[in-house]
């Protein structure tokens, strides 16, 4: 993709009512624009106060100009900021002359995007932005910030140094055949890609701890009707998001909260008990709690503790998709007369969701089960796409190690471009079109 020749604007402030509101302008036409607009060139980086006026002069606001001219600036473009007052028609208003004056309105994503083409940021750089925007969790702010300050990307700048070092190596061996045996039998040469793949998982486990950060752990309660479903999403949302009677069947619906648990984003699905019914209504709600059962990364079985777990409940655990993990929590001991807290020998868990005994025990279960832990030193944000880049690098690298056993130089040189053109791929210098674009369209219009 290259840098586009023309100037885009937006409101870059959230829609509905505030104090102030702001629109941004981007592109080679920006200091023609703001001479039509005040009629001069407000000084660069400092803040004055200006009028803001209609194509027939009449007044839409007065707020605050902000130049900054190029490269000097966000995208690496004039860029043109125009602060006034947060009413969506009044910046509904401000947009529109701005764009009577030759900008076109931006896509989601446009600016960080011109900023990623003008070399401003890389492309991990450029998607913790959006991150940080979307944070749900104190932590996952903290790790985007980390993230748009570079952490991630000078660590995966720091393998691809040690993997150019290594296939500059391998390559030179190659280069002068009546010593490539001697180069390659080299135990550096061992040692080094063994320390590369070290590295790789330590960066994957980081990075597999931001990704939890950002997209959280989906987790869908289920178990036959009236187990205490709806009264486990009550007890850990902390209010009656569901309706709790002695009626069994009583939720057929799919029921969602959202929480978190130590930084830990929880995305809480209750659903309709599983059980033979002939009503058509709790089949369909079955049929939805199977399928969220499908693309739940955990599942909570919840078992009533005074019939203990019954052959209906191991049918459920039987039905569950393949790789879907599980939790046991008896439930209701409150009336089964247990002790709240783990149960030994089983992944499983004894509380009262109606007291909210043994909730507190649940915490544990579901960190290590999500494979999180407490931030780990200089964490950063991550994507999914992050974290398959480095398992592909990771492979590669691997696969090299086992080629340089046989003493098929080629073979391990390839493997070595390939990792890195997996690295590459999360900094975005070697990125497909196709994939920039879906990036940046998840962006939010004006950033």
């Amino acid at each position: 993709m290259n840098p586009s020749t023309d100037t885009i604007a937006a409101v870059a402030t959230p829609p509905g009512h505030g104090g102030v509101g702001m629109v941004r302008v981007s592109g080679p036409d920006v200091p023609a624009i703001t001479h039509a607009l005040f009629g001069e060139l407000p000084r660069a980086r400092r803040a004055g106060l200006h009028d803001f006026r209609a194509a027939d002069g009449a007044l839409i606001d007065s707020g605050l100009v902000l130049y900054f001219p190029a490269p000097a600036s966000f995208t690496g473009e004039h860029v043109l900021e125009l602060h006034g007052h947060g009413g969506p028609v009044v910046l509904d208003l401000v947009l529109a002359r701005v764009l009577e004056l030759g900008a076109r309105n931006a896509r989601p994503g446009e600016f960080s995007e011109r900023a990623f083409l003008n070399g401003k940021l890389d492309l991990a750089q450029a998607e913790a932005i959006a991150d940080l925007i979307d944070s749900g969790t104190a932590q996952a702010a903290r790790a985007a910030v980390r993230s748009l300050h570079g952490e991630f990307s000078r660590q995966v700048h720091n393998l691809l140094e040690q993997l150019i070092e290594l296939r500059s190596y391998v390559e030179a061996a190659l280069d002068f055949p009546d010593e490539e045996l001697d180069l390659l039998a080299n135990r550096q040469v061992v040692a080094r890609l063994d320390e590369l793949q070290h590295q790789l998982e330590h960066v994957y486990q980081v990075a597999h701890h931001g990704q939890l950060l950002r997209d959280g752990m989906t987790l869908v309660i289920c178990g036959r009707p009236n187990a205490g479903k709806s009264s486990l999403l009550n007890a850990l949302a902390g209010h009656d998001a569901a309706i709790v009677t002695e009626v069994p069947g009583t939720t057929r619906d799919v029921l969602r909260e959202h929480i978190q648990i130590d930084g830990l984003p929880l995305h809480i699905i209750d659903t309709a008990g599983l059980h033979d019914s002939p009503d058509p209504v709790e089949q369909h709600g079955m049929q939805r709690t199977r399928r969220e059962l499908g693309n739940a990364d955990r599942a909570l079985l919840v078992i009533d503790d005074q019939d203990g777990f019954t052959d209906a409940d191991a049918a459920i655990l039987e039905a569950l998709p393949a790789g879907v993990a599980h939790t046991r929590i008896f439930n209701q001991i409150d009336l089964s007369g247990r002790s709240p807290g783990a149960v030994e020998d089983m992944d499983a868990v004894a509380i009262s969701a109606r007291t909210g005994a043994g909730l507190a025990a649940l915490r544990g279960p579901l960190k290590h089960g999500a494979g999180f832990s407490e931030q780990p030193e200089g964490g950063f944000s991550a994507r999914r796409r992050h974290l398959d880049a480095l398992e592909r690098a990771t492979r590669h690298v691997r696969e090299g190690a086992r080629q340089l056993e046989r003493q098929a130089g080629e073979l391990l040189a390839e493997e070595l471009r390939q990792a890195q053109q997996a690295l590459n791929e999360i900094t975005g210098e070697f990125t497909s079109d196709d994939l920039l674009g879906r990036i940046f369209s998840d962006f939010c219009i004006g950033k």
